[in-house]
């Protein structure tokens, strides 16, 4: 997702419950909290540079740095996505491996849009 995107897209809910699931990303949660921190202080920044009529190149390279800081938390999730629901679900098999594999693959088309 790119920083333009960030708040025009309608908030989902989780794909499975939360209580008593764990996710791929638990091994990582707190590296991922403390990326999602950095990239929230780099548009923080941003909106900053802006308020102070900073030079557009400027802002356009801040604005890259974020997205990428973003994009780089989503690759991380996405990998351990795949290396525990999918996988996991690939073993169970039938419906339950095919709509992991979908969400999967929908996930990578929003990632490269």
């Amino acid at each position: 997702m790119s920083i333009a995107e960030i708040g025009t897209t309608e908030p989902t809910e989780p794909a499975e419950p939360t209580g008593g699931h764990t996710h791929g990303y638990d091994a990582h949660k707190d590296d991922l909290l403390k990326r999602l921190r950095r990239a929230e202080g780099q548009v923080r920044g941003i909106q900053r540079m802006v308020e102070e009529d900073s030079y557009c190149i400027d802002v356009i390279t801040q604005v890259s740095a974020a997205t990428k800081a973003l994009e780089r938390v989503a690759l991380a999730l996405l990998d351990d996505h795949l290396s525990h629901c999918v996988s996991h679900a690939a073993a169970e098999g039938g419906a339950i491996a095919e709509e992991k594999l979908k969400e999967a693959s929908d996930a990578i088309a929003r990632l490269v849009r």
